[in-house]
């Protein structure tokens, strides 16, 4: 089972073992929402399944309800708000199903955008319960380099499979809890997002600028080596025990704009030895939908 982080060399190996293994393409460009389609269609790890983050890995937004949430009925209702809210468990595993994904697999994700999109679905994974998945070191780039064939076009389709979500494997809090803590020993909160979002000085995408108050800064993209893989477990604790300056990693909640982005530092976390901690999924764009909660800048 691997959980964190797979080697091109790791999954060709599980390849050709013959034990269950479905890869996923998670591909995307938040500017331009059809790109990543069309990115997979060109090349990708042939068998590979491609995750639309708008369409497979988010709920439909609905109709925005009292301060900005997202509102929907029944079997639709997101689990979390923001820009991209997450589906309800039920929701998701009704998707997995649909793409002949089962609880006895290994899911293996990955992107090209330095691991920035395939993390929501090693998260929502962990969420509903499944251990055995883990993000391709490197990505498709790393895939390539290595001489691994790609495919172009559509893949067959995939018999519909049953997947049973399980007990959650991963944390999610809510705007709610957030609040309740600020200021307070127990809360530490990371932000994702670039240094001048995070300041407030530019927000190309939700209507207030700014950070939670007392949110430290990681950018998702410090996780990332020059070689466009994970830094190494030592350097990546060394990195967050600096940020946390003697805070508990505990009591870490991750947060970006949407809830994507965001879920590198949880992953770089885990690899560092840190546990795993806990993710705001409706994240800044979520944050900020409710006047009455606090802003900071600079």
């Amino acid at each position: 089972m691997y959980t964190s982080l797979i080697s091109v060399e790791q999954l060709k190996a599980l390849q050709g073992s013959h034990l269950p293994v479905r890869v996923f393409d998670c591909s995307f460009d938040l500017m331009q929402p059809q790109a990543g389609k069309q990115q997979y269609l060109q090349a990708h790890i042939p068998g590979a399944v491609y995750a639309n983050l708008d369409t497979d890995l988010s709920a439909k937004h609905g109709v925005p309800g009292a301060h900005g949430v997202v509102t929907a009925s029944g079997a639709d209702q997101p689990a979390s708000g923001g820009r991209h809210p997450l589906p309800n468990r039920e929701k998701f595993a009704t998707w997995l199903s649909s793409v002949g994904f089962s609880n006895d697999m290994q899911a293996v994700v990955y992107d090209r955008n330095g691991a920035n999109y395939c993390g929501r679905l090693w998260w929502m994974l962990k969420w509903a319960g499944h251990e055995a998945v883990a993000v391709l070191d490197g990505g498709l780039q790393a895939w390539q380099a290595s001489g691994g064939q790609v495919n172009s076009g559509e893949e067959p389709s995939h018999f519909q499979s049953i997947f049973f979500p399980k007990a959650e494997k991963a944390v999610l809090v809510n705007a709610q809890a957030i609040v309740g803590r600020l200021g307070q020993p127990g809360l530490a909160v990371i932000d994702a997002r670039a240094p001048a979002r995070f300041r407030g000085e530019v927000e190309p995408l939700d209507p207030v600028a700014g950070h939670i108050p007392g949110a430290l800064n990681r950018p998702f993209s410090e996780n990332i080596g020059p070689d466009g893989k994970f830094k190494p477990a030592t350097q990546l604790r060394a990195e967050f025990e600096a940020l946390l300056a003697g805070r508990d990693p505990a009591t870490v909640v991750h947060h970006c704009g949407s809830g994507v982005s965001a879920v590198p530092n949880l992953i770089a976390m885990e690899i560092a030895g840190l546990g795993r901690t806990s993710l705001y999924a409706g994240s800044w764009s979520d944050w900020c939908s409710d006047p009455s909660r606090p802003v900071a800048r600079g």
